[in-house]
């Protein structure tokens, strides 16, 4: 009952709130993109029915909805998806910072280091994985982690925190990609998140691959770095914009494991709260919490005939189609009402940010 309230509480937010056209809107100095992979309306769910707290997503009051198809599938995978929102364009599966004729299109974070903000990614993947990587690379095929690691050795992020040591000081090529960055000022780290940091940029890489799952113990790095990312991007006084992904629910929807999903879940939830705890304080930052698609078919279905049993339940062990909420807090939160494709994440996002 809960969930079919929920549910209808959102499609009767997103139809019957008018938006506010842009340019009417007060306009946000920061923005922060939380992405949940593989998080459906169903995943957010689950952060009401198994939180011993109240899920943050009760926090939001302008609610919209995304289509998420790519260029070439009905279905996206994460790369087309990020790909979208990175750069606001759609692109076929597989995509990184590409268009459908792979030719490299601007992303967000290179867009806004011209104009001196300060950037940040955060994963619980490994940072040149498909999210992460979107917002910053160029490559035909998310495979190619040696070469996004290039890229990001190149690019103008700020901070920079997950996992994926391999790529860079361990690689077919032999390169040492760390002393590149120890060269462009970056302080780094491999062993533990610091409790604070210098004014030098950061690189947090504490797994070889993927962090840990949060059932195998991980801990709160995710919601820890991401007020680590927070405290460090808010002294730019430009402003900032910083994309923190949730990586792994995504995983644990592929592999129709409802614990690791639910889990991630939680993690997730919790780190968004940092987020809205800044940007209430602050009263210049945007919070935008989507999903790049929904995986694993999730559902919270009745145990049997017991209704007051819930049962976590899959349909496949793939991406589905199904459309993903939007939620926004801080200036400019009302134009995210609405249903519109997932490009428009991106547009909206840069509209907001115009010089006035």
């Amino acid at each position: 009952m809960k969930n079919l309230l929920l549910l209808l509480f959102l499609c009767t937010t997103v139809i019957g709130w008018s938006q506010t056209p842009i340019a009417n809107q007060k306009k946000p100095k920061n923005i922060i993109l939380l992405i949940g992979d593989g998080m459906g309306l169903s995943q957010v769910s689950a952060g009401f029915y198994f939180n011993d707290d109240t899920s943050n997503f009760e926090r939001f009051t302008n609610i919209g909805l995304i289509k998420t198809s790519s260029s070439a599938e009905l279905v996206t995978d994460s790369a087309a998806g990020a790909t979208a929102f990175a750069s606001g364009v759609k692109s076929y599966n597989g995509a990184v910072g590409v268009d459908s004729d792979t030719n490299s299109v601007p992303t967000i974070i290179e867009l806004l280091s011209k104009r001196n903000y300060a950037t940040g990614v955060i994963s619980t993947s490994s940072v040149v994985h498909a999210t992460p990587a979107a917002f910053y690379a160029h490559v035909f095929r998310r495979s190619m982690y040696e070469a996004i690691a290039e890229n990001l050795a190149k690019s103008e992020v700020d901070f920079i925190a997950g996992g994926g040591s391999q790529f860079f000081d361990r690689r077919e090529d032999g390169k040492d990609l760390f002393e590149d960055f120890r060269k462009n000022n970056f302080e780094i780290h491999t062993e533990s998140l610091p409790d604070k940091v210098s004014k030098k940029k950061q690189l947090i890489l504490l797994a070889d691959n993927a962090m840990p799952k949060m059932i195998e113990g991980r801990g709160d790095f995710l919601p820890e770095s991401t007020q680590l990312g927070i405290d460090y991007l808010s002294a730019n006084k430009q402003g900032f914009f910083l994309m923190v992904e949730g990586s792994q629910i995504d995983w644990g929807g592929h592999g129709n494991e409802a614990d690791y999903l639910i889990g991630e879940q939680l993690d997730f939830d919790k780190t968004i709260g940092v987020a809205l705890d800044f940007a209430k304080k602050n009263g210049e930052t945007l919070v935008i919490v989507t999903a790049d698609h929904e995986t694993g078919g999730f559902t919270l279905a009745a145990s049997e005939n017991d209704y007051n049993t819930i049962k976590p339940s899959f349909s496949t062990g793939g991406h589905s189609a199904t459309l993903i909420p939007v939620f926004a807090y801080g200036p400019g939160a009302s134009s995210f009402n609405g249903i519109y494709e997932n490009t428009e994440i991106f547009h909206k996002m840069m509209s907001l940010l115009q010089k006035k």
